[in-house]
């Protein structure tokens, strides 16, 4: 750990402290009684009053990881470097017709200090949706999640059963799950379903979200199936 780097995340913590030079690094003296001594070794010695905050930073400096709602681009450009966007950060967004369902995973995602990769955002160079989908999947070696939105935008039943009509999430949604699932396996890919879809049959062992109204109804749930997979998602704004 570095001064530039607990001065950023104490300043995203909104703590108030004063900052001076000790003995082979710099103190940080919290209004709120912790006292943090980050020594020129990168070692830190935490004193005073044992707060949330004052454990978070122990924890830190014993596991060598900030912690997980830290702003990491903050403290990134505090440093001088740029922190990578890799696996544990980007997630690929699958959706079909409710761009409202979409914009809300979106924003929930970059809430959680992770990086969202929509489809319909990136290039196609005269690609397909499949072509495109293949080649970003295969170009974001880096992509380790994906999250699933099945939304009731189609109406379907059996044929000769007009009585059974059931909502159904688009065809190419579908395909696109199927897709997803090869590539990064079933435990990396969360499935969230809208009210009354209908679920893919005979796909056992998937992890199926559902929500009735918006996508932040699940947050939590979310949150804990991207911890399981490795996912260091911020949570001071959930």
């Amino acid at each position: 750990m570095t001064p530039e780097e607990l001065r950023a995340f104490l300043t995203q913590r909104q703590a108030r402290f004063k900052e001076g030079p000790v003995q082979y690094g710099t103190q940080f003296r919290c209004n709120s009684g912790e006292i943090f001594n980050v020594f020129d070794s990168g070692k830190i010695s935490v004193q005073g009053k044992r707060t949330e905050l004052a454990a978070m930073v122990k924890e830190w400096d014993r596991s060598g990881l900030p912690p997980a709602d830290v702003y990491a681009e903050a403290i990134g450009e505090a440093a001088g470097r740029t922190l990578p966007v890799g696996p544990d950060r980007n997630i690929f967004i699958v959706y079909g017709h409710d761009t409202n369902a979409r914009d809300a995973l979106e924003l929930l995602l970059r809430r959680m200090n992770l990086e969202p990769i929509v489809l319909e955002n990136l290039p196609a160079a005269g690609d397909t949706i499949i072509e495109k989908l293949e080649r970003y999947l295969g170009q974001h070696g880096d992509v380790g999640f994906a999250c699933v939105l099945l939304t009731p935008d189609d109406e379907g039943h059996k044929a000769g059963a007009p009585g059974e009509k059931k909502y159904r999430a688009r065809q190419n949604v579908i395909l696109e799950l199927g897709m997803v699932l090869g590539r990064l396996g079933r435990r990396r890919v969360a499935i969230l379903t809208k009210e009354s879809v209908e679920q893919p049959s005979d796909i056992a062992g998937l992890v199926y979200i559902p929500f009735r109204g918006g996508v932040d109804e699940v947050k939590f749930k979310l949150l804990e199936e991207l911890q399981n997979a490795g996912y260091m998602p911020r949570t001071a704004r959930l």
